[in-house]
């Protein structure tokens, strides 16, 4: 019964020794493959602000093109204080906008997912990130808490867009 598989690329091909050295970016590239291989479509995206170059993010967009993914989870680093990237600090909401387009604009067929972190580093652009987007992760994150998702219903209506179910009918928040 399963028809989509989350496997996010993280990052660059480039980048991804800098923060992984458990497996290479090619092992999580083939995973890909495999999944779609067996009929399945696929989730995959990365994690934005953990120091990458703007050549990087750009990489990591052009790969999930390559690849074809369906749906594309854009998160943005929620620095925790103690972990190894506890001290970054690399992205504000303009940043986090420009990266956006540019997803959309290199993955102008995939589903754009705006993910973790869209509290803390947009802020109170969020609502802008929806005209690069199709969607919003609600609720809670896999480590942090995100916003409460009444905010976010509020937010969705204020900015004029129509929630929809998968079948694309209007949901009354």
């Amino acid at each position: 019964g399963v028809d989509r598989v989350n496997h996010n690329l993280n990052t660059s091909e480039n980048f991804h020794s800098e923060i992984c050295t458990t497996h290479t970016f090619r092992d999580r590239d083939q995973t890909l493959a495999n999944i779609q291989a067996a009929g399945i479509t696929t989730c995959s995206g990365g994690i934005l602000g953990m120091g990458e170059s703007d050549d990087d993010v750009i990489d990591l967009a052009l790969s999930l093109r390559q690849r074809q993914v369906t749906s594309v989870p854009v998160n943005f680093l929620i620095p925790i204080p103690g972990t190894p990237l506890g001290e970054q600090h690399n992205l504000n909401p303009r940043q986090c906008l420009r990266i956006l387009v540019l997803f959309r604009l290199l993955l102008p067929r995939q589903e754009i997912r705006i993910a973790g972190g869209r509290e803390v580093h947009l802020r109170s652009l969020q609502p802008l990130g929806l005209y690069a987007a199709n969607s919003i992760f609600i609720g809670d994150y896999l480590t942090t808490p995100g916003q409460a998702p009444h905010q976010d219903w509020q937010m969705i209506a204020d900015a004029g867009f129509v929630l929809e179910d998968p079948d694309g009918r209007a949901i009354a928040p």
